[in-house]
């Protein structure tokens, strides 16, 4: 990864934090895309110590937010003249309902639009770097999970578990749809379940979800062995040419049908660009 720039979502903490130093580690040079310069700065510090004598740096953005988004993409397209691998990382779990700052439901902003803005906001870089990598996490947790396209926004019933297996869904089929627009780019696109990990992930969404995950957390992973498939993704020369897969455990397995369902990847990518497109 010597002299490759990594551009990495959710970056400051849990798996995120822990694949942007090791990358850091082989050689990449990070870009962290973070809440605040209090969120970074600590992590920045670690990547000097994991790779020295490389410029680290942080954009800073609120993924909510499309016109954010959409922003700081723009921005760190002007400040990279090439970027190898983009890691879609950042993503959250919320017990109630709440909307973003463009009234879509949270879970789908953070956990979904907040992915296919900042790659439609950087893809122009990625397919002039080619070959190039797009590293999205998933989780397993979209099994079960099936997109209603007349509620995407879950007006109708909300609950914290199933929006984030929606969201996770949402995932996979963007992963899918993306690899298939990409063809013939030497860009790739890959998704993965990092398994359950013991992060601050859930510390604070409220309710009942808040209230169990710390005795949860006692039999997940570590954040080092589920930052490793996104390492895997982002570095290995076994996968340079695989592409629209969805990972665990560094290997690829099939996702639930709903997964593999090529017309809702469609679909869902078409919404989503109708939902950007709204946004000034």
């Amino acid at each position: 990864m010597r002299d490759k720039v990594v551009v990495i979502t959710g970056g400051t903490s849990g798996i995120g934090q822990v694949a942007a130093e090791q990358l850091a580690g082989m050689g990449a040079r990070i870009v962290l895309v973070a809440r605040s310069p209090a969120r970074a700065e600590p992590t920045l510090a670690r990547l000097r110590q994991a790779g020295p004598g490389v410029a680290h740096a942080a954009h800073y953005a609120d993924l909510s937010s499309i016109a954010e988004t959409r922003r700081v993409a723009a921005e760190i397209a002007v400040a990279e003249p090439r970027i190898d691998v983009l890691v879609n990382n950042a993503g959250a779990l919320f017990n109630s309902r709440a909307l973003s700052p463009d009234g879509l439901e949270m879970t789908f902003a953070v956990n979904h639009m907040a992915y296919f803005v900042l790659t439609q906001g950087l893809l122009h870089r990625l397919i002039t770097s080619a070959p190039a990598r797009i590293v999205s996490t998933a989780s397993r947790a979209h099994v079960g999970a099936k997109l209603d396209f007349d509620d995407l926004q879950m007006t109708k019933g909300f609950s914290g578990f199933a929006a984030y297996g929606r969201s996770k869904l949402a995932n996979i089929l963007f992963t899918r749809e993306l690899a298939r627009r990409l063809d013939g780019t030497k860009v790739t696109a890959n998704c993965l379940h990092p398994g359950f990990v013991a992060t601050r992930f859930g510390d604070a969404s409220g309710g009942l979800v808040q209230t169990i995950m710390p005795l949860a957390k006692l039999f997940a992973l570590s954040p080092e062995k589920g930052a490793e498939t996104i390492v895997y993704l982002a570095s290995s020369p076994e996968v340079a040419s695989r592409t629209g897969l969805y990972f665990s455990s560094r290997r690829p397995v099939a996702p639930s049908p709903e997964g593999q369902d090529d017309a809702a990847a469609a679909r869902l990518w078409a919404e989503s660009e109708r939902i950007a497109a709204a946004v000034a």
